[in-house]
């Protein structure tokens, strides 16, 4: 599978014109409905419980926004987002997280490249970050230029390197994780980076039965292979439908009024905010709970 590169002249994504608003928006909505039951279907094959997990991580997928994942090691979050990116049908890439890590390791970096006349010219060779899913594993491990090297990727669908532009693949989404357990020699992700996740999505351990399946299915010879749901044409067009959804102004303005709530220096809000606070939510989260 490879990547969907695609050029950055155009700023503002839009429905193609030979297709009516209204047709656009029933016919993806018909193959939303009908591709979720075997998405589902199709992760339940591979990956046990998590229901929620799954719900959430799906809401970020289909928005086309980010996410955190924090949980003990060995929950199957690699495992869930791999499985993901089958089904999808997008191109994945794993990095893992490690105190040397530099920014040109994830973003790429130029070599001189010398031809068989030995004619020699700059090649840049493309970073992990040039996929469609990028899973960036215990992001919390590698000091903060590194993980700022994610900014722009995640925020603009780009990288500048050399002092040039590229654009990153459609559909572009940063899954990462942390171990909330061990906190000797990690690296607190600054606020700018917290701010561009949609969600923080906790995951526990499983059940005592679920458990049980996991420890059967992992020591027998049965490996369920799940089969493809969506592409990436279909997750950009699901991206659209999401910002087609009306929302009446009274919605919109509690979703503003309740992160203003959250920002100690608003008139309005409450005393434990004023007292415990320091900082409040940013413009970006009352986007996100619109």
């Amino acid at each position: 599978m490879e990547a969907n590169i695609e050029s950055t002249d155009a700023v503002e994504e839009a429905v193609p014109e030979a297709v009516e608003p209204e047709v656009f928006e029933r016919e993806a909505r018909a193959r939303l409905t009908a591709g979720r039951e075997k998405l589902l279907q199709e992760l339940d094959r591979v990956i046990v419980g998590q229901e929620k997990v799954i719900d959430e991580l799906l809401i970020v997928l289909f928005s086309g926004n980010h996410c955190l994942m924090t949980g003990a090691p060995g929950l199957a979050k690699t495992l869930l987002i791999r499985t993901l990116a089958q089904i999808l049908d997008l191109e994945f890439k794993r990095i893992q997280f490690t105190p040397d890590l530099m920014p040109s390791d994830i973003t790429g970096t130029e070599i001189i490249d010398e031809d068989q006349s030995g004619h020699r010219e700059l090649r840049f060779i493309e970073g992990p970050v040039f996929t469609n899913i990028l899973l960036a594993d215990e992001i919390n491990r590698t000091p903060p230029k590194t993980q700022a090297a994610l900014l722009e990727a995640m925020e603009e669908r780009q990288v500048t390197t050399a002092g040039k532009v590229r654009p990153l693949a459609k559909p572009f989404y940063v899954l990462a994780t942390q171990n909330p357990i061990e906190l000797e020699g990690t690296y607190p992700l600054p606020e700018a980076q917290l701010d561009r996740f949609m969600f923080n999505i906790m995951i526990d351990y499983l059940s005592e039965d679920e458990e049980l399946e996991v420890a059967t299915k992992t020591t027998s010879n049965i490996h369920a292979e799940p089969e493809q749901a969506f592409n990436a044409s279909d997750m950009e067009d699901f991206a659209r439908l999401v910002r087609m959804v009306p929302i009446s102004d009274a919605v919109a303005r509690y979703a503003v009024r309740l992160s203003q709530a959250t920002r100690p220096d608003n008139a309005k809000a409450p005393d434990f905010v004023k007292q415990w606070v320091s900082w409040g939510a940013g413009d970006r989260k009352s986007t996100r709970l619109n």
